[in-house]
């Protein structure tokens, strides 16, 4: 990950609420040199407006998408207080506007694009449970605390009076807030023109007052002519990194585009089919995806809470639920115009400073996209339950979960591609995807290992160096070996499936102790990147504002 020079040192601990429901920082003094180093942090991220083509929306969906954006917005409030606690005591001390905006974009004082470390003054390290469970809290402690409910997607550990602990359903501790997030849903819900569209609606609104999402998402995976649509709710565990099972909020809009949809249909039916050709035993792959899967493209007009926060989602693959994803697929959303966002403004940077002049021409947007779009199909094969009676394979691995299935769902998408570019089902050369992806390798790694994201590529970056796939010419620049890469990549899909497959944690935090760093010569490659101003990821300009719409 990027090694930022550190502007702040961390002068006291934060005082904690027992129960954990407020991170208290002390006043920060700020000073000329402390501002600069901010900007320096506020210039890993280019800004870029969301907009679309409202056109082919009807009247009425036009009415909708300022709708949909409330309930989305209210999204950032309850994901503040799951990663921080009480915002308000954060902006109570005197912080410069670099400041207030750097911490806007990370919701909270820590850097999600360098490890989390803190960047405000008096502000402790960020706790790996983030607001989700007691700070003081052990592991040791929940794995004895006997209620069923402490591993539910959508509960807070808390302290009762007595000390000991408890739960909290989010639908109790966030009473007022989900009541008008349900309110705003059944509003638009009255004017949605596609059944299934509005069928969703009505049932997402009735999930955020009981926390039952299920009949919401096999509604969502129903629905296939809607042209709005919204991901709401506590979906993701990226930021529960002490056990990875709490989810957290957030809030997309969606503009569906038909025609490039269209184009996309065609790849879900070869799902069971490359499901079998998988390079690992039987047992590995014997479930079969769901026949209901989708590939649809998206221009997405509004981000909120977690997916709004560091690093910016490109692709959605959805719902979570395993028991969904069997029975009916997932659906991978491609979000084409924050794809083209990260392309122009980072990958092709990137790939001038980094790849080989020779493969440069490699470089295409087609292939990013398709990498980027099989990506978010591979979460859909492999395995969702252990072989050994371990339960889910997300249970069994813990805070490793993400990070494995980030890294599983990367090199079997570059599988995918190579197996139907064979078949002659897609385009280009096949050296156009592999070049590519070598290039957003060093794109997602800038990430750091508080992402997911980040630390699945940085395991694959020092495998795919032990094995070949790349050597680094003398002028610093990386050179693709194919052949290897293509050896490597069953290699590591072989890896990844297995310990998903037998729930292995012990071989899981091996792999990623051993392999999620950064070496020293990887390092001064990325920081050659931050010298040549080369940005991390985008911020939004976003909003009915942005998309010439009144709110009202």
């Amino acid at each position: 990950m990027k090694k930022l020079i550190i502007f702040f040192a961390v002068v006291s601990m934060l005082s904690c609420k027992q129960n954990g429901d407020s991170r208290k920082p002390v006043k920060q003094v700020t000073s000329e040199e402390k501002t600069t180093g901010i900007q320096k942090m506020l210039d890993k991220y280019v800004s870029f407006k969301l907009t679309s083509d409202l056109s082919v929306l009807t009247e009425k969906e036009k009415q909708m998408l300022p709708i949909l954006i409330e309930a989305a917005e209210i999204m950032n409030e309850l994901f503040w207080y799951e990663t921080f606690g009480d915002k308000n005591e954060l902006f109570k001390q005197e912080l410069d506007e670099p400041t207030k905006r750097f911490v806007e974009i990370n919701y909270g004082p820590w850097d999600r694009l360098n490890n989390n470390l803190p960047f405000v003054d008096g502000v402790e390290l960020k706790s790996p449970g983030a607001n989700f469970y007691p700070s003081n809290m052990t592991k040791d402690e929940f794995e004895k605390f006997d209620d069923p409910t402490k591993s539910s997607l959508y509960t807070f550990l808390r302290r009762g009076d007595n000390g000991n602990l408890m739960t909290i359903p989010y639908h109790v501790k966030f009473e007022k807030e989900v009541k008008e997030v349900s309110e705003l849903l059944l509003k638009a819900s009255e004017l949605a023109e596609d059944a299934g569209l509005k069928k969703y609606l009505q049932l997402r609104a009735q999930a955020f007052l009981d926390d039952n999402y299920q009949p919401s998402d096999l509604a969502w995976m129903e629905m296939k002519t809607n042209t709005l649509d919204i991901v709401i709710g506590p979906i993701e565990t990226y930021e529960d990194q002490l056990f990875g099972i709490k989810a957290a909020h957030e809030g997309y809009v969606l503009i569906k585009d038909q025609i490039w949809s269209k184009k996309l249909e065609r790849f879900a039916k070869f799902l069971p089919e490359l499901q079998k050709g998988l390079p690992v035993a039987y047992a590995y792959k014997k479930e079969v995806p769901g026949t209901d899967s989708d590939l649809n493209a998206y221009d997405v007009v509004y981000y909120a809470g977690d997916c709004n926060s560091g690093s910016k989602t490109i692709a959605i693959n959805l719902p979570n639920d395993e028991e969904v994803q069997l029975q009916k697929g997932t659906r991978r959303l491609q979000l084409k115009n924050a794809m083209r966002a990260k392309f122009d403004k980072i990958m092709v940077p990137i790939a001038e400073s980094l790849i080989d002049k020779t493969q440069r021409k490699h470089i295409t947007f087609d292939a990013f996209f398709a990498n980027t779009m099989f990506h978010e199909v591979a979460h859909g094969l492999g395995i969702k339950n252990t072989i050994n009676n371990k339960g889910f394979v997300r249970v069994a691995l813990k805070e490793h979960a993400s990070a494995l299935e980030e890294g599983k769902a990367d090199i079997l998408g570059l599988y995918m591609v190579i197996q139907l570019q064979k078949k002659g089902e897609i385009d280009g050369d096949i050296k156009d995807y592999m070049t590519t992806f070598m290039a957003g390798i060093f794109r997602s790694v800038r990430f750091g290992a508080s992402s997911a994201h980040g630390k699945a590529n940085m395991i694959r970056f020092n495998f795919f160096s032990e094995k070949g796939a790349f050597i680094k010419n003398e002028d610093g620049t990386y050179h693709v070996n194919y052949d290897k890469m293509a050896v490597a990549m069953k290699e590591l899909s072989s890896v990844i499936l297995t310990f998903q497959g037998n729930g292995d944690y012990v071989g899981v935090t091996k792999l990623v102790n051993e392999k999620g760093i950064i070496s020293a010569d990887l390092q001064k490659d990325l920081d050659k990147l931050t010298k040549e101003n080369i940005p991390v990821d985008v911020v939004y300009e976003q909003g009915v504002e942005a998309l010439g719409l009144n709110k009202k």
